[in-house]
């Protein structure tokens, strides 16, 4: 049974460059007739895509082909310029970790809009508490404004959320470098439990060898359009050989 399509989806963005291009510099270039429209760059390029209830996905490519781009658009944190996406299960994205906290109220209260956020109920939410702060080690930290917390804190609590709640669709994105030693290994061992399940997982990762362990098929991105898709371990040898890389197994 399909979970996530992608129908001939694209994405145009503005540059970075163009996102730095304040208010008082639009007014000026205004008046002295140097007005440009803002410049933008094509991120997602037609992208055709079906992910199965179960399958575990990899996705790789370079710095910049488009590979977080494409879990924001799964997400719903993206809205594509054309096409479509249509996701049937309940999702959790572990991509910025933290990025949708309300940091001026309490690390409680951010559990409860988190999970509810997620399709959750209040009251689930409040029974999940306890479990949460205590893999996350805040529970010193429980009713204080998440403003306070450090970033790898705020990340900590992000992860925590996201996996307690056991979603059917876990999208990840570089996770696996949250926290000291002591806190990677837990993240793993959480996370080994989904592809042990019957979890839908999508994994960003530069960890080529965790790639080709972990997943079932792998798209490779290039300049935001799919490179190729198929068998793991065919595409992650032909990835790196055209980057001249070598892979020990």
């Amino acid at each position: 049974m399909e979970v996530i399509r992608l129908n001939h989806v694209s994405l145009w963005r503005r540059t970075q460059e163009e996102f730095a291009y304040d208010l008082k510099k639009i007014v000026l270039s205004f008046l002295e007739n140097k007005y440009r429209h803002p410049a933008k760059k094509l991120v997602l390029d037609r992208i055709n895509l079906v992910v199965n209830s179960g399958e575990k996905v990899g996705i790789i490519g370079a710095n910049g082909a488009g590979k977080s781009t494409l879990l924001k658009v799964i997400c719903g944190i993206l809205q594509p310029t054309h096409g479509f996406v249509r996701v049937a299960r309940r999702i959790a994205p572990l991509i910025e970790l933290g990025a949708g906290f309300d940091t001026e109220i309490s690390v409680i209260d951010n559990i409860i809009l988190y999970g509810v956020m997620l399709g959750f109920s209040r009251q689930e939410m409040i029974a999940r508490v306890p479990s949460i702060l205590e893999f996350a080690e805040l529970q010193d930290y429980s009713s204080v404004p998440v403003k306070v917390l450090s970033s790898g804190m705020v990340a900590r609590l992000g992860f925590a959320i996201a996996t307690d709640v056991q979603p059917e669709i876990l999208i990840l994105d570089e996770v696996l470098s949250v926290g000291d030693e002591s806190f990677r290994h837990k993240c793993k061992q959480r996370i080994d439990k989904f592809w042990a399940a019957d979890a839908t997982v999508l994994v960003v990762s530069h960890d080529l060898h965790f790639i080709q362990q972990s997943c079932e098929w792998v798209i490779w991105l290039e300049k935001g359009k799919i490179k190729q898709v198929g068998d793991t371990k065919q595409i992650v040898q032909e990835y790196l050989e055209s980057t001249n890389c070598v892979f020990y197994h």
